[in-house]
């Protein structure tokens, strides 16, 4: 857990392929399971972080709130906005390993193609390279598997 959130600090993009706990009575309790110990969106949102650019949450479930009210509770996608990540790709829910597994592939393609030697990496490209990941697989896979991704912010 320490080393998740000190690399938090330390970096402007975050990939976390975990599960994730949401609490909708105490949305600030929902939680990343690591090894140790879970990761509070509290501790995040708490964190000195200004650097960060985009976060991919690959857990199931961290881009959707609670059913009786989805508008009115946080997830961990809207968490780490206010937490001051500019760009998040979440998932709705959970989806086949084999299809996360191509579409990180081809997001990643996508988004660090046509970078020369000394460039950054821009989070405003994600959601254009989720969007190609998600063209790719048209007609390779069952529409709920493709729907699961959803980005937020620039």
């Amino acid at each position: 857990q320490a080393d998740v959130l000190q690399g938090l600090e330390e970096n402007t993009w975050v990939y976390l392929a975990c599960r994730g706990k949401q609490d909708c009575e105490q949305p600030y309790n929902s939680h990343f399971i690591m090894k140790d110990e879970p990761i509070l969106l509290l501790d995040i949102m708490e964190k000195d972080i200004p650097h960060t650019e985009f976060a991919f949450l690959l857990a199931c479930h961290t881009a959707i709130g609670d059913e009786e009210t989805p508008n009115k509770v946080i997830h961990f996608t809207a968490g780490m906005q206010f937490s001051g990540f500019k760009s998040i790709i979440g998932m709705l829910w959970e989806v086949d390993n084999a299809v996360v597994k191509y579409i990180v592939k081809v997001f990643y393609k996508n988004s660090f193609k046509d970078l020369k030697e000394g460039d950054e990496i821009h989070c405003t490209k994600a959601a254009w390279a989720l969007n190609c990941a998600m063209h790719s697989v048209k007609t390779k896979v069952l529409l709920e598997q493709k729907m699961v991704f959803i980005h937020v912010g620039v």
